[in-house]
């Protein structure tokens, strides 16, 4: 039996699978707020106590690089070592994995109702495949294919330099610089990035700040979600907002295609994370794609890579399941 597990700073899921059974049926799953549990150890012995069955190896996608066999999760203060918890839980093998590793290795397997199609493209077969996934931060990931199955390889990617590619864009920059000595691509692509296009946007002077707005924005503890509600609210939508998410999915767009230049992503790109399958009504609108094939003398190379967004919101449970049974 496998144990598997989906590790983020919020949250952590956790499934037994069975080699019969397979990545996509698992046996036993459950969700536990990260935050309630001094280290991982504690709440994996909980949930193997509710579930009672026995299980010979683990494992897990984390959010956050892992250096040596040992990761320290963002924006919580767990350190996990695979040789530490593979011998205070009794298991033969605990692998640990980065969590967009994880969920590379559940691209493969993803069925059509998992994804949502921006570009249909022309698939090479064994190509490349790229992921980027904007969330609470900015995850990269690609996958290459050995001859008999597709391998996943981590990036700190989304922690590159921002490139601008208009001049509001070199506005934002030239905006952060003010705040912060690095500006990655996280700092404008991500839950985390949203705010900062919008207080650019509001300082900027593009567009004034409703009232009604300002007031959400006071009493809310993340401001990220407002924004995006604001946008897509179809009987009232904030001017600001919007223009914050054409910003984002430019950048996004943008992001996405150079990732898909260096690893040659003729296989596809999977757009993952918590934010695209919130905001499809905007990628389809235009800049996303507009900024993904931008590329100059590749921008018919370009056009010709796929690009789906990933739905399915346990597809890092799904690659991490997969990993481990050998898939």
């Amino acid at each position: 039996m496998l144990l598997a597990g989906d590790i983020g700073g919020t949250k952590t899921s956790l499934a037994i699978y069975s080699p019969e059974a397979g990545a996509r049926a698992p046996l036993s799953e459950a969700t536990f707020p990260s935050t309630q549990y001094p280290n991982l150890e504690s709440l994996v012995r909980e949930f193997l106590d509710q579930v009672d069955v026995p299980v010979e190896r683990a494992t897990f996608g984390v959010a956050g690089p892992v250096v040596g066999g040992r990761a320290t999760i963002t924006n919580l203060s767990w350190v996990i070592d695979e040789a530490e918890l593979q011998s205070a839980l009794n298991l033969s093998t605990v692998r640990l994995l980065n969590d967009l590793e994880a969920i590379g290795y559940g691209v493969p397997f993803l069925e059509p109702e998992d994804l949502h199609t921006l570009n249909e493209g022309q698939p090479v077969s064994g190509g490349a495949i790229a992921v980027i996934a904007p969330g609470t931060g900015l995850g990269e990931a690609f996958l290459t294919w050995d001859g008999t199955r597709y391998r996943s390889h981590a990036t700190e990617g989304g922690h590159t330099d921002f490139a601008p590619t208009n001049d509001r864009q070199v506005g934002l920059l030239r905006y952060l610089l003010e705040s912060f000595d690095h500006v990655s691509y996280e700092r404008v692509c991500s839950g985390m990035g949203l705010p900062n296009i919008y207080a650019y946007l509001k300082d900027s002077g593009y567009a004034e700040e409703p009232a009604w707005l300002a007031e959400d924005l006071a009493a809310a503890d993340d401001p990220t979600p407002v924004i995006v509600n604001a946008a897509l609210d179809s009987e009232r939508p904030c001017e600001l907002c919007v223009a914050t998410l054409d910003v984002f999915v430019s950048i996004l767009g943008a992001e996405a295609g150079n990732l898909a230049l260096k690893v040659l992503a003729t296989g596809g790109v999977y757009v993952g994370g918590g934010i695209p399958p919130r905001i499809l009504s905007i990628l389809e609108r235009g800049p996303f794609m507009e900024s993904f094939r931008s590329k100059g003398r590749f921008s018919d190379l370009m056009s010709r890579v796929p690009v789906h967004v990933i739905l399915n919101p346990k597809v890092a449970l799904l690659g991490a399941a997969c990993h481990g049974l050998g898939l």
